[in-house]
């Protein structure tokens, strides 16, 4: 609702989707060094990583997993992304602590507030 969004959200917050798409990591697997993420055991430096998965309900309501994504996959997802990867520049996120670091929800950039790399914001 804060967001403004009209359609209906299914949450998996309080479940196990989450780990069970390898996209939540439990502190044992943290503490191994590796996590399996994006089809592959890397180091990972949060127990939370970007993924989406797409599913189909059916007349029977029987649920389908139809599609899964993740790390850069997402990237066509983020519609600015697709303007600033034709700049000279590109995204410029190198000197960021992590790709993203400078995105927020839409209601909470504020007056030059500090976005977690060394840009600012300002709203217009």
């Amino acid at each position: 609702k804060r967001m403004g969004w009209r359609f209906t959200w299914v949450s998996s917050h309080g479940t196990d989707f989450n780990f069970d798409y390898h996209v939540s990591f439990t502190k044992e697997e943290m503490a191994k060094g590796a996590v399996d993420y994006n089809f592959t055991p890397r180091e990972f430096p949060s127990e939370e990583a970007p993924g989406l998965s797409v599913f189909y309900k059916d007349e029977q309501g029987d649920v389908f997993h139809t599609y899964s994504t993740y790390a850069r996959g997402l990237d066509l997802l983020v519609g600015a992304y697709n303007y600033l990867d034709l700049a000279p520049k590109g995204r410029d996120e190198d000197a960021l602590a992590f790709t993203m670091a400078w995105v927020r929800h839409h209601d909470r950039y504020g007056d030059g507030a500090e976005t977690g790399g060394s840009e600012r914001v300002t709203k217009r």
